[in-house]
């Protein structure tokens, strides 16, 4: 083991001196933030206020949306303190946290997409059953199952990093990830990368091979039915899969970032696709959703006073 130290704090390496450029991204971030939170928070009341959309595809979507919400949280506020501070940084406790909010958004985000991709599959493929699959009860599970699973393991993950003693404390990012924390640690890390790779392997088998098999077998009902089942599925499908590649291509920059030098790449790229999946979809979803699905923006005219036919 390399000599270590007992590390209180974290330095966030990635704001580097930006000077009066802060003032600038300071309110550029702050606009996103408030964006991010009227649009969410929106559609959120609408579903809960409108009876219209107490619908399993609609409560599938309000998880997503609060979702969206958590994790903005976690990174938002953290990211417009530090742009003004002189100094960049963070307590080990608050960087833990942070990672824990981020790794537990992130996937739940997977889980909700899948369970929403498995909604669609029912609806499509076996519509005069929907209703007796889709009970109020297994809603209700899916949903929870989505958020408990992965505060479950995301913990595991915390405590497994928790217990590393470090050679370093240099961050060369804008917010803590485990995998940049844990690379700074001089004692055994084989437990965290097990773990690491199961919890990957595991969501990757659960959420993303279902949500393929799900399309897979609307695209084959799709073929063969009549055209008007054919745009219902295209009407609701596409903001699905169009939110689907925006998380998890978003995901896959962070995932490549972190392993694979991009000193080549200009600073200002880095840091757009190392925050990408934390920003992108939640501004990009609630106004996918809102604009492509009639009820939804029917129904936040009608909540906003504004006229129906618009």
């Amino acid at each position: 083991m390399e000599n270590s130290t007992h590390y209180e704090v974290f330095r966030l390496a990635a704001y580097g001196d930006i000077g009066r450029l802060k003032y600038f991204y300071f309110a550029l971030v702050t606009v996103l933030y408030f964006v991010i939170i009227l649009a969410n928070a929106l559609l959120i009341g609408v579903i809960c206020i409108e009876r219209s959309l107490h619908e399993p595809m609609y409560l599938f979507l309000c998880a997503l949306f609060v979702n969206q919400l958590y994790g903005s949280t976690g990174l938002f506020p953290a990211l417009m303190f530090y742009l003004l501070s002189d100094t960049h940084d963070i307590s080990l406790i608050y960087c833990y946290l942070q990672i824990y909010v981020l790794y537990t958004c992130a996937l739940t985000e997977f889980s909700n997409l899948a369970v929403m991709s498995y909604d669609r599959y029912i609806s499509i493929c076996y519509p005069l059953r929907y209703n007796s699959i889709m009970t109020p009860k297994i809603i209700c599970g899916l949903i929870l199952l989505s958020w408990l699973s992965s505060f479950f393991l995301i913990a595991i993950i915390i405590s497994l990093s928790l217990r590393l003693q470090f050679c370093g404390n240099i961050l060369n990012r804008l917010y803590c990830d485990n995998y940049s924390v844990v690379k700074l640690a001089c004692s055994n890390t084989m437990l965290n990368n097990i773990w690491g790779l199961l919890v990957t392997v595991v969501y990757v088998s659960c959420t993303i091979f279902p949500t393929i098999y799900s399309y897979v077998r609307i695209l084959q009902i799709c073929l063969k039915s009549s055209k008007e089942t054919k745009q219902k599925a295209f009407n609701t499908c596409t903001p699905h899969i169009a939110s689907m590649l925006n998380f998890f291509f978003g995901w896959l920059f962070v995932i490549l970032q972190g392993r694979y030098e991009t000193a080549d790449l200009p600073p200002i790229l880095r840091t757009i696709l190392f925050v990408y999946f934390l920003i992108c979809p939640p501004i990009f979803n609630p106004f996918m959703y809102g604009v492509r699905m009639v009820k939804i923006r029917h129904s936040c005219n009608k909540v906003l006073g504004l006229n129906p036919g618009t």
